[in-house]
């Protein structure tokens, strides 16, 4: 990825991002005459891909967008110079506004969205948007962390009974995570979150594979997991590496359990898949797109979580513990009613910093954090995130920033 750029985010600018369609900056489109771009980082085989995949294709259709003769998709587009030249490809076969699905593809498309200031650029799960000074750049993302949390009360549920069922049981659940960004620090923290407000004592280990996508090493990272005694795995990765290693191991008579990421897992894992998070994507490439097609001002951030059905989790697996749906209903409820914040800063405690991006009480309980890195190098220096004492995730920006790491998760080499 080419180095991150130099940019002061003021959370002001930020939030207004955020908020829906503004004011008419442009002609309206003819939803007939518009061209649509996607960039993928891999093809349908990856769960992640599929899922932006139909996504834009529905909120297409809704919109009366031809998919077959309007909407152009480049799949298995690596994060580097690549993506830039199909960034290009795509402005110059008349597509005028062009999505991208992963982080590492953001830098690429800003600099294309430089070149070609009549093209809306939309880097999905980005960060740079708001400072890039560009009003044709964009980002966003769902609010992913309320699906994550909603899974680890699934396997939270699990994991209660079978510590019933055996008291001496060691609450130990494993995580399969891509790389260390806040994408996917936020995403397991809220899982981890979820788990512990039906099981307190339950640990974690995270493992990550440092792709996207690769099944052999989701696969590996499971099983090492599982070795260690983690009874429970989930997964921030986009194959079914790690769900298929589970039930392999649950066939050779290990109890253990997965929960997946962006599909049903049961395919893979008929006996042992609990859910998945999901991510509705449609819900924001139909609000963006609208947005363009109205000649209303497309948001620089767009987020958007239950409340908008921009987050869901697949139906739940035959193994779920008794109780489970009910729970889910109840939980989903209370995100949605905010009597759930789902990190609240009394259910976990940090570590101090050195690096000044958060502050801890004598117990360790977190009383300020920034949300946002405005000088580039990767520490989190501007923007309040600890807000009536609960850490807002997806308001500052649309892609996650909760990078704090909490105690009783440990991230394993």
């Amino acid at each position: 990825m080419k180095k991150k750029m130099l940019a002061v985010f003021t959370a002001a600018a930020v939030t207004a991002g955020i908020m829906a369609c503004g004011a008419v900056y442009a002609d309206a489109v003819d939803a007939s005459s518009v061209k649509v771009g996607l960039i993928c980082v891999e093809d349908e085989n990856s769960g992640y891909d599929a899922s932006h995949i139909d996504g834009l294709t529905a909120a297409c259709e809704e919109l009366g967008i031809d998919t077959a003769s309007q909407l152009i998709i480049k799949k298995d587009i690596p994060e580097d110079e690549t993506c830039y030249d199909n960034a290009v490809d795509l402005a110059e076969e008349g597509c005028e506004i062009i999505f991208s699905d992963s982080y590492g593809h953001q830098s690429y498309m800003l600099e294309a969205a430089s070149e070609y200031p009549d093209v809306v650029f939309v880097a999905c799960t980005g960060d740079m948007a708001a400072g890039s000074g560009l009003d044709n750049y964009k980002n966003i993302f769902p609010h992913t962390y309320e699906s994550r949390y909603v899974s680890g009360v699934v396997a939270g549920m699990k994991l209660a009974e079978m510590l019933e069922a055996n008291p001496d049981l060691d609450p130990y659940v494993g995580y399969v995570g891509a790389y260390p960004y806040a994408e996917v620090v936020s995403g397991y923290t809220a899982f981890f979150l979820g788990v512990r407000s039906l099981v307190p004592e339950a640990h974690m280990d995270v493992q990550y594979t440092n792709s996207w996508y690769d099944p052999t090493a989701e696969g590996a990272a499971a099983e090492a997991l599982m070795s260690k005694g983690c009874c429970i795995i989930s997964q921030h990765a986009d194959s079914t590496g790690a769900p298929s290693a589970v039930q392999a191991a649950f066939e050779k008579g290990k109890e253990v359990y997965c929960v997946g990421y962006n599909v049903d897992m049961r395919s893979v894992a008929k006996d042992v898949a609990l859910t998945s998070a999901q991510n509705n994507w449609s819900v924001l490439y139909k609000h963006m797109l609208d947005c363009f097609l109205k000649g209303e001002e497309v948001p620089v951030d767009f987020s958007a979580g239950i409340a908008d059905e921009a987050v869901m989790i697949s139906d739940l697996g035959d193994s779920v513990a008794e109780g489970t749906a009910e729970k889910v209903e109840e939980t989903w409820a209370g995100i949605a009613d905010g009597s759930i914040q789902v990190f609240n800063t009394d259910c976990f405690t940090c570590q101090p910093t050195d690096n000044g991006s958060y502050v801890v009480d004598e117990n360790g309980k977190v009383t300020s954090a920034f949300a946002l890195d405005a000088d580039g190098d990767f520490v989190n220096d501007n923007g309040e995130a600890i807000i009536d004492g609960a850490f807002e995730e997806s308001v500052l920006r649309s892609a996650p920033y909760f990078s704090l790491r909490i105690d009783g998760i440990t991230e394993l080499n």
